[in-house]
């Protein structure tokens, strides 16, 4: 298993480590009205267990207030704790694998993605994982995923936990999150396409053997869909209109898959996986009308265990906490 983007796992950082005490991880995501926390525990076990699973809104005090007391109501100090970038907090590359040795490498990255993010890179806290090879990439030049964060945005993300004592060891990304809920999804030897969608976008991520190799953020709203129809309505007009968002969708897929196909043909993609959202069964018969494999729906159930939380059986709940589970599935390397 190729280590993960660890953003803030830097010393100069200090980010506060704590030795294992609880199994599992915690994953801790700070919105502006709420705090989302999830607990995994996937080690040793023939399916993941989700044994947390809470939003808590924020009430006066600021963030370090409410993580102050969520350390003490949870007894987050007894964990391994984990949070998420948001996605415009940082940028994620993919770029060409330096030719150097591997003590090298992060520096030898850092200066190749110099001309490719919008921020100085010597303020930048920058990792890398290499992209898996193919026997179709012989001859073309080894890729890695780079992710680039401004270190003052790293440093604000930390200075609330550091705050309220909580000991946080891991920040991360949600394309990796997406890739960790993937794997669970994964047919033996072949890959998974991975759509999620949100009030903010789509994101979908490819991934097989449990490793990332593409993402693309896609410009359609949870939102957008809500408002939209499939069938459409009356006339030209209103059908055009209704269709926009679906039909929009369904393109930007087929594009990723074909683009995905003709970079990695050895990589074979099984089925594409929609997040647990409102109305998804009618935007799954939508795209399995119009894309060229199959098109499954992602029932959390069927792959992981969580038989105290009965509100994760419902759809919407399911897709507000996609990605911080899949950030406390995060499973580390040797």
């Amino acid at each position: 298993m190729m280590k993960l983007p660890s953003l803030g796992a830097l010393k100069s950082l200090k980010l506060k480590g704590t030795a294992r005490r609880t199994p599992g991880l915690v994953c801790i995501n700070v919105w502006p009205d709420r705090v989302d926390v999830s607990h995994v525990e996937a080690a040793d076990k023939e399916r993941p267990e989700i044994k947390r699973c809470d939003s808590y809104r924020k009430v006066g005090g600021g963030e370090a207030a409410i993580l102050r007391r969520l350390r003490r109501d949870l007894h987050l100090d007894r964990y391994r704790c984990a949070t998420l970038l948001k996605s415009g907090d940082y940028q994620i590359i993919q770029v060409e694998t330096p030719n150097v040795l591997p003590n090298e490498m992060k520096n030898a990255v850092r200066w190749r993605i110099k001309d490719m993010i919008d921020f100085p890179v010597d303020e930048a806290t920058v990792d890398a994982v290499s992209i898996p090879s193919t026997d179709a990439a012989v001859g073309r030049a080894a890729q890695m995923i780079a992710v680039a964060a401004r270190n003052q945005v790293i440093a604000g993300v930390v200075k609330p936990f550091n705050d309220a004592d909580i000991p946080l060891e891991i920040i991360d990304v949600p394309e990796f999150a997406q890739r960790n809920i993937a794997r669970c999804l994964e047919p033996e030897g072949r890959g998974v396409a991975l759509l999620s969608l949100d009030d903010r976008g789509g994101l979908l991520t490819f991934s097989s053997g449990g490793e990332l190799y593409q993402h693309r953020r896609i410009d359609v709203t949870l939102a957008s869909l809500r408002g939209a129809s499939p069938e459409g309505g009356e006339g030209a007009e209103v059908r055009l209109e209704l269709e926009g968002p679906y039909e929009r969708l369904a393109t930007e897929l087929q594009r990723s898959l074909d683009h995905f196909d003709r970079q990695f043909p050895r990589v074979a993609v099984a089925k594409l996986v929609v997040s647990p959202v409102p109305g998804a069964d009618k935007l799954r018969s939508y795209l399995g009308d119009r894309l060229e494999l199959p098109v499954e729906l992602l029932y959390l159930s069927e792959v992981m265990d969580f038989p105290d939380i009965v509100e994760l059986h419902e759809p919407a709940r399911q897709a507000q906490f996609l990605h911080t589970i899949g950030g406390a599935l995060r499973v580390e390397s040797a």
